[in-house]
């Protein structure tokens, strides 16, 4: 049977970090954001079920799990050098 696929969406500030960045990162986000569609549990979890990290390279995508709608939602970009500053700014905002 045919499993619904999650819907991905984008906030203005992944979009902005999303296209600055090398194309050949930018391909493996692509392939990331469909493995997403399918699972979007593959991330690492980070304090809570539904806030998760991917990592691509030198890279982390951090992104919310909308259980409820279906929704996966890619938050931001981000180095690993920059990490907990980008984890602490979506916990408090």
């Amino acid at each position: 049977s045919y499993i619904m696929d999650w819907i991905v969406l984008k906030t203005e500030m992944f979009e902005r970090k999303f296209s600055k960045l090398d194309k050949s990162i930018q391909k493996e986000i692509e392939d990331i954001k469909n493995q997403l569609k399918i699972n979007p549990y593959v991330g690492r979890e980070l304090k809570y079920e539904f806030f998760r990290e991917k990592k691509v390279g030198k890279f982390r995508i951090y992104y919310l799990i909308y259980k409820k709608y279906v929704i996966v939602y890619l938050i931001t970009v981000s180095e690993k050098k920059d990490q907990q500053k980008t984890i602490n700014t979506i916990y408090y905002s």
